[in-house]
């Protein structure tokens, strides 16, 4: 079997990059969603449909649901949409081209330190846990991964 040739082997390893870079805007995404739900509960003072898996109510209705009266959510939201439209950019800007991998990486590390530190309430103070909150640490869990995985490359990339 042929050895593939420098150049593909660099087009290989640009579509497992691009590839990365997509999930991880369908990842984004997905979190956007699930803010966007959870915000409208916190706003809409709705019950959060749960189908009796978890404590949603606990959860959303405890003080740790908000900073500064703004909910945690809507946060969520932000940083999602952000993550969103820095991968999504990122081959349009020669700033992002640069610099986006370590800006998606940081806002991604942000975000999983903080999903810790929420999950680590719900476990261990308010005893009750929200699957809408597990599936956002998840998705900014796998956003992470993914932006290491790429960031790891781009330095690989710039150092030769």
């Amino acid at each position: 079997m042929p050895t593939p040739s420098p150049a593909r082997a660099t087009l290989a390893a640009a579509f497992a990059a691009d590839r990365a870079r997509w999930l991880g805007v369908l990842l984004a995404l997905l979190g956007a969603v699930d803010s966007v739900y959870l915000t409208y509960i916190k706003y809409a003072n709705a019950p959060v449909f749960c189908s009796g898996v978890g404590d949603c109510e606990s959860v959303n209705n405890s003080v740790y649901s908000q900073v500064g009266g703004v909910p945690i959510a809507l946060f969520g939201l932000g940083a999602y949409l952000l993550i969103a439209a820095l991968l999504s950019a990122e081959n349009r800007l020669p700033v992002l081209r640069a610099y986006g991998p370590l800006a998606v990486f940081g806002l991604a590390l942000t975000g999983t330190l903080y999903s810790a530190y929420l999950t680590y309430v719900e476990l261990f103070i308010l005893r009750a846990v929200c699957p809408y909150c597990v599936i956002s640490a998840i998705l900014i869990t796998g956003i992470f991964i993914l932006a290491l995985v790429r960031l790891r490359r781009s330095l690989a990339v710039g150092a030769e």
